[in-house]
């Protein structure tokens, strides 16, 4: 992992994020739980729930469809919110881009595999695709290679390479695999198992300036700052529901500049609109919070959980073994920590954390086939966790050493 100027220290603004941690409502009201799942979904400060109220309260109608006031505003709503979308991505030409609702990152990531994609390629042509990331971003690429060689057009699958040790993108691989048939790349921003930022930055110099590169960015908006112009990527999709929004709300972010412009096919029928009124506001708060104030204290959180952790011998650290420390020159955890216990099976080791009050994700993750085989506990951070809930996981897992 490469270093990315984050330092591991507990933020001086610790009465902000205590403001911060007492607008969710759900956490507030469950003072005897700690929810450590936000890389499944983030909980809603009450901002988004209140939105929600007043839209469907004040407003609610179809997007489109009517010349009524309801229907203009709503129409209004879905327009504005897409321009707020491009803002929050800090899009460098949004007069070209365009923004597509989506129920979340993987319809997104299907929306482009299926309707956008297959136009691209010819016969001979390769895509590049992350085997040990996210099955939602590696089974859409294998289904448009099957689709076309059912149609004579043969396409090279390419798994992306990984270093070893630290479960990283290896750039330098990538490199000398990337030749002039590499048309398409999919990468991840942040990895779902191991927490690593994979570097996306240095993909385009990998691959070369004509290659599009879609990026999944279901567990880094509303983590860290997004910028699709420090990126350079041309698709970006994300998933509402992660980024405090409501469940079955996302958004697919097209940058129109290389290969056709995407245009999701078929009708598309009704919007999600109050969805969409989740994500706008949801995107307000998150920007008023400040990406930047969140991915410090989340990478704070990891760093403190991996540093005592790794003194506990019963678990093993999943990902880069040398950025366990607190103090590691090298790049942190981006609010997730995965690992597993060498004695005690991790399905139960989820009930028996739950049990003292801890709310973590175990099993396999939906991770590729290159990826983990066995079970693993997740512990994954947002802004309206604590110190102090680090410090009882660790103390509890140090019984079960």
């Amino acid at each position: 992992m490469t270093a990315p100027g984050i330092r591991t220290q507990e933020p001086s603004d610790s009465e902000e994020l205590s403001a911060l941690r007492a607008q969710f409502p759900i956490i507030t009201g469950h003072p005897e739980l700690a929810y450590l799942d936000s890389a499944a979904t983030a909980q809603k400060p009450q901002a988004v729930l209140d939105a929600v109220q007043a839209y469907l309260t004040t407003t609610n109608a179809n997007a489109g469809r009517g010349t009524y006031t309801w229907a203009n505003r709503t129409t209004a709503l879905v327009e504005e919110t897409r321009d707020r979308v491009k803002r929050f991505l800090g899009d460098p030409d949004p007069e070209r881009s365009a923004v597509h609702f989506t129920s979340g990152t993987t319809e997104g990531l299907r929306a482009i595999a299926r309707d956008w994609l297959p136009q691209l390629l010819a016969d001979g042509d390769e895509i590049v695709v992350p085997v040990a990331d996210h099955q939602a971003n590696i089974s859409p690429w294998l289904e448009v290679r099957q689709q076309l060689a059912g149609q004579g057009v043969r396409v090279r699958v390419l798994p992306m390479p990984y270093q070893q040790a630290s479960g990283d993108y290896d750039h330098t691989a990538l490199v000398s695999l990337a030749g002039p048939r590499t048309r398409f790349v999919a990468v991840t921003h942040v990895h779902h198992v191991y927490g690593g930022n994979m570097n996306i930055r240095r993909i385009r110099e990998a691959v070369g300036p004509d290659a599009v590169i879609c990026l999944d960015a279901a567990q880094s908006v509303g983590h860290l700052p997004v910028s699709v112009a420090e990126l350079d990527v041309d698709f970006v999709a994300f998933s509402g529901h992660k980024a405090m929004a409501l469940p079955g709300s996302g958004a697919v972010w097209a940058r129109q500049a290389r290969g056709a412009a995407f245009t999701p096919g078929g009708w598309p029928g009704t919007p999600n609109t109050a969805g969409i009124a989740s994500l706008a506001a949801a995107l307000d708060w998150l920007e008023a919070a400040g990406p930047d104030r969140i991915e410090r204290w989340t990478v704070a959180l990891a760093a403190r959980l991996t540093d005592r952790l790794r003194h506990l011998d019963a678990y093993e650290i999943l990902g880069c073994r040398t950025s366990v420390a607190a103090d590691s020159p090298v790049q942190q955890r981006q609010g997730i920590v995965t690992f597993r216990h060498r004695d005690i099976d991790s399905g139960d080791l989820g009930f028996i954390l739950f049990s003292h009050g801890f709310m973590v994700r175990s099993d396999s993750h939906c991770q590729g086939s290159a990826g983990e085989k066995a079970d693993s506990v997740r512990v994954s951070l947002h802004v309206y966790n604590s110190m102090e809930e680090i410090d009882r996981l660790l103390s509890v897992l140090a019984t079960l050493g």
